[in-house]
């Protein structure tokens, strides 16, 4: 994660950004092992942003926070407890950030997770979680924040998406593909309502990531075949290779920047190496 890789938007410095999801697994490491929630931050941190952040994992959080100061001496990153699927922990979150900031700038929703089953087997658990950690945590805090952006007259909210919400690839996992759908709808629908009162809000749809969360989903759906599941993987990209969390958090701090993306909202910003774009076949 060299400095020049990443880009740097002057207008940025001093915001506030809110994100849900900073939790980092993995030994400290400043080159390898970045998941979304923690490349995203500190891409964040990079351009002068001062980081919230929440994960239900406190001490993956803090891990997250000492890497990205590792990196960045000047980061200025807080670490809070917090499970997005609950309206008490998102609205004690949010007025943390608050009483210590006074404003929020930027909400970046990361939080998301991918379960194995379609319809006909399923249970119906499964997917009410999958409905309220991918789809009910995006309300929850666009309901508690979008109100304060609006009294600012300014901002903006970034939802992670997949590139799993318009095509299928690959995997038993309807409920995840329906859910981040659905967030993809629910940017769409809330941008134009806030079009006009300074509020942008756009989607990132990362597509096959080589994260640290590779591993669980080997486990998941390859049977805990972790190379097998990885050049599998691979072999789906138009280019020959997953993207990296680092191509996820220049997408989310490009649509950040007012001077960059002032006049982006209600859109996504797919970010898959051409999965999309193809048919599977070359």
């Amino acid at each position: 994660m060299a400095d020049q890789n990443h880009p740097i938007y002057p207008d940025l410095r001093g915001k506030i950004a809110l994100v849900t999801g900073i939790g980092q697994d993995g030994p400290p490491s400043e080159t390898t092992n970045w998941g979304n929630g923690a490349a995203i931050s500190l891409a964040l941190a990079r351009n002068g942003v001062k980081v919230f952040g929440c994960d239900i994992n406190l001490d993956a959080a803090k891990l997250t926070k000492s890497r990205i100061e590792a990196v960045v001496p000047d980061a200025v990153v807080d670490v809070v407890v917090a499970d997005v699927t609950k309206s008490s922990d998102v609205d004690r979150f949010v007025q943390d950030c608050i009483k210590k900031y006074g404003r929020i700038d930027i909400l970046v929703n990361n939080v998301g997770r991918s379960e194995k089953g379609e319809p006909a087997d399923m249970s119906e658990e499964v997917w009410d979680s999958q409905v309220d950690i991918n789809l009910k945590s995006v309300y929850l805090t666009c309901h508690a924040v979008l109100p304060i952006m609006e009294a600012q007259g300014s901002g903006a909210v970034i939802n992670i998406s997949s590139v799993a919400s318009i095509r299928y690839v690959g995997k038993p996992q309807v409920a995840y593909s329906a859910t981040k759908a659905a967030v993809t709808q629910f940017t769409k629908h809330t941008a134009v309502v806030y079009a006009k009162k300074g509020v942008r809000l756009n989607t990132v749809l990362p597509g096959l990531m080589f994260t640290p969360l590779v591993q669980s989903l080997a486990n998941k759906y390859a049977d805990g075949d972790y190379e097998g599941f990885v050049q599998t993987r691979h072999n789906q990209v138009p280019t020959g290779k997953m993207g990296a969390s680092s191509d996820v958090a220049n997408a989310v701090v490009f649509l950040s920047s007012n001077v960059a993306a002032g006049y982006i909202t209600g859109q996504k910003l797919v970010v898959d190496g051409g999965i999309v774009s193809s048919t599977g076949r070359t």
